[in-house]
């Protein structure tokens, strides 16, 4: 491993024990920072209103260190906005947001537009199928954010089940964006889960970055922060244990391909031959293809959008 790297570890890596939830309250009046949690939904009335409940009750209500929780529903056909509402978040649906840039598909979008509906000073991203979760997720990314000005994104780490299997999630992580981030891009080796969905980063630099529409954006993100802010500006924090959702293996498959032409694009910024991917399902005559379109759309910096600059002024 390289030596910058293994000094990172030593440096920029934490646990949650490092920074109790008083200090960091101290650490937010003696600043004035906002901490906004952003919860980009699609479908997952079975969660989220646990975990909106969880925020409000201890990281509003027992401790104010949240200022705003804001669910950006992408389009559900479930109760996802009604059971996020009935839970105390604001609910705001992502056609909504900047309505004349016709939306489209992607986790990557949504993160985008909710920094035109949100105001913290730190953004902090939760991904909304958790189960059993805690709101150590949130206070324990954000901590080094209100105790640290050189800090400017903080992913969470933790453990990741597959079924009853300890430590076997995050197949992706593994099969894809580890083995190119070690060969791409080495300084950011150090990252034990760089596609998390749990990470918070300083408006400041979010509004800078581009966003990938879909999944590749956290990879996008830690490469593109590297690039502007270096490496001692990123850095972990151990959280514990992640239970939520698992895909299955095609699904996996297309969230690679999104993840592999987000890393194209930052080592050519040239274009895929064929930007899509065809898998195969059994049909009743055999094996049958499906094509499927790579997200190949990003969203450009925020500041330089008119409606964000307007905002800010105002």
């Amino acid at each position: 491993m390289l030596e910058e790297v293994e000094r990172w570890l030593d440096t920029r890596s934490w646990s949650l024990a490092d920074r109790p939830v008083q200090q960091l309250l101290t650490a937010k009046h003696a600043t004035g920072q906002s901490v906004s949690v952003v919860l980009p939904a699609l479908d997952e009335e079975a969660t989220v209103g646990d975990i909106v409940t969880v925020i409000r009750r201890d990281l509003m209500g027992r401790v104010p260190l949240v200022d705003e929780i804001v669910v950006v529903d992408s389009g559900s056909t479930d109760r996802t906005s009604e059971v996020a509402a009935a839970a105390g978040a604001r609910v705001v649906h992502r056609d909504a947001i900047l309505p004349r840039l016709p939306a489209v598909p992607g986790k990557g979008e949504v993160l985008w537009r909710s920094l035109l509906v949100t105001d913290g000073d730190i953004v902090c991203f939760v991904d909304a199928d958790l189960r059993e979760f805690s709101a150590d997720f949130v206070s324990g990314i954000v901590g080094p954010l209100l105790t640290d000005p050189d800090v400017h994104l903080v992913k969470a780490m933790y453990d990741r089940p597959l079924g009853t299997a300890a430590g076997q999630g995050g197949r992706v992580t593994e099969l894809m964006a580890r083995p190119l981030l070690n060969m791409h891009w080495p300084r950011l080796a150090g990252f034990v889960q760089p596609l998390g969905g749990e990470y918070a980063a300083r408006r400041s630099l979010l509004e800078q970055l581009p966003f990938p529409v879909g999944y590749g954006v956290e990879l996008g993100m830690l490469v593109d922060a590297l690039h502007l802010v270096g490496l001692d500006a990123l850095a972990q924090v151990d959280v514990g244990v992640r239970r939520h959702r698992h895909q299955d293996g095609q699904a996996l498959g297309r969230m690679s391909a999104a993840i592999y032409r987000t890393a194209q694009l930052r080592l050519a910024r040239g274009h895929l031959v064929r930007p899509s991917l065809t898998q195969f399902e059994r049909g009743a005559d055999g094996f049958e293809p499906r094509t499927y379109s790579v997200d190949t759309e990003e969203r450009p910096p925020m500041t330089e959008i008119a409606e964000y600059a307007a905002r800010r002024v105002a």
